[in-house]
């Protein structure tokens, strides 16, 4: 039996918090070792808050702990490529590991993201939606989901694009948001923590350096 709208989005909203809270707590002492880690190896704050258009296009701040140099989107593209020279040393161990991904977990508790969904864009990405795309922002974002399994070597493939953003914009984005509306259309509780077990399954035991679509 199918659940109904109202109970499937209890359901998940359990899940969420559950989840979070699991994960949030079990790791804080990695948690700690990272904001430690960040502040003394890196300076700059802890923290970055991304701009990100989440559920009916409401504007949040994405955390992060951050990986890059202070003020790196005024001194290069604002997406990354592989080796990009703003990642600081230690943001490359917490980007290789998604340890820099941790804080979202918090956005989950506060209702602004779910731990398996389309994958939040930045406001100058989103005005190049068109209409069916813009379905997408019908649901919460996701920390990890379809989309992100398969173009988690993202980085990999603008490294030597002469227009990274163009071609992001004209290949990579479309392909992503395609897999996530029929990933919406599709979805339920247990698809979701297929998708949670097959991203960490993936972490460890698939190198993103060789993955290719």
């Amino acid at each position: 039996m199918v659940p109904i709208p109202i109970l499937d989005l209890a359901l998940r909203r359990g899940f969420d918090l559950l989840v979070s809270t699991l994960t949030l707590t079990l790791s804080s002492p990695l948690f700690l070792l990272c904001v430690v880690s960040t502040r003394l190896l890196s300076p700059g704050p802890t923290f970055y808050r991304a701009r990100r258009i989440g559920q009916n296009e409401t504007v949040f701040a994405m955390y992060k702990f951050r990986t890059m140099v202070v003020d790196a989107e005024s001194i290069g593209a604002s997406l990354t490529a592989y080796d990009d020279p703003r990642i600081t040393p230690i943001g490359r161990f917490l980007r290789r590991w998604k340890l820099d991904e941790i804080p979202q977990f918090i956005n989950v508790l506060k209702g602004e993201m779910s731990i398996i969904g389309p994958r939040p864009e930045a406001p100058a990405y989103v005005k190049h939606y068109t209409k069916w795309q813009k379905q997408v922002l019908s649901v919460r974002p996701g920390i990890t989901g379809p989309a992100q399994f398969v173009h988690r070597n993202e980085e990999e493939m603008l490294k030597g694009q002469t227009d990274p953003e163009a071609f992001y914009i004209t290949c990579i984005m479309p392909q992503k948001i395609a897999i996530d509306l029929e990933y919406i259309q599709k979805r339920t509780l247990a698809t979701d923590i297929w998708w949670l077990l097959k991203t960490v399954g993936g972490l460890f035991f698939l190198p993103t350096r060789k993955l290719k679509l």
